[in-house]
């Protein structure tokens, strides 16, 4: 049996863990500096993660090879199976006819394209992060904002900044839960700590987002209403981790700043919004008229690359092939056209709902999962502590994953919005045809993440930052972020490093909640730069293989929040300690 040792080079950490960086360090410089395409991007970095494993780790050429292989199978189902279901429920609404009025319906909350992207993005996407999380709000909000007129750039980054906050409850809190069933803390009470985290977060989200959608200009115009959204999130985030309920906390807290941003809009309008979505809807290059900065779109959201104007637009969904109608040329809305509109995501709320939150449906949905010890590698991997791997058996959950709902929530909204079934499973084969790339891309970076967690090189890196003393309460969210971004998920973040924040803790005499909390929370800013979350985005506007343009575009957001938040932890386990339960 294979375990692995974690400073195998010269019994020197430090070095051990310079080593075990490289298919990281592979990864983030081929797509942020040489812009390589994200799939052979993500198949070198494996090729180098699997060299290391082998030469540094003496691990097994089979068994990191094996490794390599459950990895991809979990990065198609059930990640990339979710992206794809949801892209295709979304399509349904575009061969039906009611995108339009979709769109429609948002504009008679506000035409403004910055208000869109905190209502859309933020609270929209918020919500679907409870529900599905794993890739599905990037992939939903990213289209629904081309669809709106968004240059795709500024589209998929504005989707990417916006699924932060929400992260760390996501999925019914299933981080937080598997961080506490696994350092045997309370996960209510670990809970209660990212409560005092993430809003401090969410706060500012919806600022950066009109930012980005409109550069200083759109701060200076719709700040009120953005700082409110962020600010009622924010408070019903603490309010729910706290008294609440842990699981409900994105629930909540996405549709009370929906509600407090339709509620604001009643008595206050930002000004600028026609020249927003002029500049926004201008076919230039890079997507605007307007100049980078103080009257314009931020410069991180533009340009659009060359190169997709020949190579992504035929992969590009059907509605975002096409302009806008022009305002004022479209039928007024009624009733029941709205409610047709919303039709989908209604479908798609309920059956998440009655699935995540009915304890009968979710106990019987969790039995059919097929548990399978992976041929040839379960049983043949410990754990550096010593323990059998439970890695090595990869779980199919054919009917519980939320990309199954999701393609039962399209199945009924076929039905309803009576899409022919022929036409139907067209749109399923296109879309994955159009998702053939980033299937490989997804498959490689889980693939890339499985050796380095099976062979030591994950938790290499981790013990050597843990080995900074009472200077960790500073690092810990470093771990969640590279947990994250690695992996593409702060479940699989806590997985790898919750109990090592925990023992960290112990030896530096810190509050270990506090630092199993900052894992969770420091994840929420990695997913951004994650290649997963990258490839879901790219591919959901249509900039497939443009995966290194959001990643440089993204990655000073990623760590300026990374910042702020090793700043609060710190202090948090000090002169801020009166803010933790």
């Amino acid at each position: 049996m294979y375990q692995p040792d974690l400073s195998p080079l010269g019994d020197s950490l430090a070095l051990s863990s310079l080593v075990a960086a490289l298919p990281l360090l592979t990864i983030f410089v081929l797509l942020g500096g040489l812009r390589m395409k994200a799939h052979w991007a993500g198949l070198a970095s494996l090729a180098v993660a699997v060299v290391v494993a082998v030469t540094a780790y003496g691990m097994p050429a089979d068994l990191a090879l094996l490794s390599a292989s459950e990895g991809a199978a979990f990065g198609l189902f059930p990640i990339m199976w979710i992206v794809l279901t949801a892209i295709w429920v979304y399509q349904l609404t575009v061969v039906s006819g009611r995108f339009e009025d979709l769109r429609g319906a948002f504009g008679l909350i506000s035409a403004d394209p910055r208000v869109q992207a905190i209502i859309i993005a933020f609270c929209f996407g918020g919500l679907l992060e409870a529900l599905a999380g794993f890739g599905a709000p990037v992939a939903i909000t990213g289209v629904m904002l081309m669809g709106l007129g968004f240059a795709p750039v500024r589209a998929a980054l504005t989707v990417l900044v916006a699924n932060t906050a929400p992260v760390a409850f996501g999925a019914i809190a299933i981080p937080i839960i598997t961080a506490g069933n696994l350092t045997k803390i309370p996960y209510t009470e670990i809970g209660a700590y990212v409560g005092r985290q993430t809003p401090l977060i969410a706060l500012f989200v919806p600022l950066m987002l009109v930012a980005l959608v409109d550069g200083r200009r759109g701060l200076r115009q719709t700040w009120p209403v953005a700082l409110m959204c962020g600010a009622v999130f924010g408070l019903a985030q603490f309010v729910s981790a706290n008294y609440l309920s842990v699981e409900l906390t994105d629930i909540v807290a996405s549709l009370a700043g929906l509600v407090s941003v339709v509620l604001f809009l009643r008595v206050w309008q930002p000004r600028g919004g026609e020249r927003a979505l002029a500049d926004l809807r201008e076919p230039t290059e890079g997507g605007t008229a307007a100049a980078a900065g103080e009257d314009g779109p931020a410069d991180a959201a533009s340009p659009r690359p060359r190169s997709h104007d020949t190579a992504g637009r035929e992969d590009r969904p059907a509605a975002t092939r096409t302009r806008p109608a022009p305002e004022g040329t479209r039928p007024s809305l009624g009733g029941s056209r709205i409610l047709m509109a919303f039709l989908p995501y209604l479908v798609v709320i309920a059956v998440f709902s009655l699935a995540k939150l009915w304890t009968p449906a979710k106990e019987f949905l969790a039995a059919t999962d097929m548990k399978i010890s992976w041929p040839g590698l379960d049983g043949q991997v410990l754990t550096a502590a010593g323990k059998v791997s439970t890695t090595t058996v990869y779980t199919f959950p054919w009917l519980s994953s939320p990309g199954t709902l999701l393609l039962l929530s399209g199945i009924v909204v076929a039905a309803v919005y009576r899409v022919a079934p022929a036409s139907a499973a067209r749109e399923f084969v296109a879309t994955v045809v159009k998702l053939r790339w980033a299937l490989l891309t997804v498959a490689a970076v889980l693939a890339l993440a499985y050796v380095m967690n099976l062979s030591g090189q994950t938790i290499t890196i981790g013990t050597w930052i843990a080995g900074a003393g009472a200077a960790f309460a500073f690092l810990s969210p470093v771990l969640g972020w590279l947990g994250t971004a690695v992996t593409g998920s702060d479940t699989s973040a806590n997985a790898l490093f919750a109990t090592l924040q925990q023992a960290a803790a112990h030896e530096a005499d810190l509050d270990p909640t506090l630092l199993v909390a900052a894992n969770t929370s420091g994840g929420v800013v990695g997913k951004m730069i994650s290649p997963q979350n990258l490839t879901i985005a790219a591919t959901a506007v249509g900039l497939a293989g443009q995966e290194s343009v959001l990643f440089r575009a993204a990655i000073k957001w990623s760590l300026l929040l990374l910042l702020a938040l090793c700043v609060l932890v710190f202090l948090q386990s000090n002169v801020l300690a009166w803010m933790l339960p």
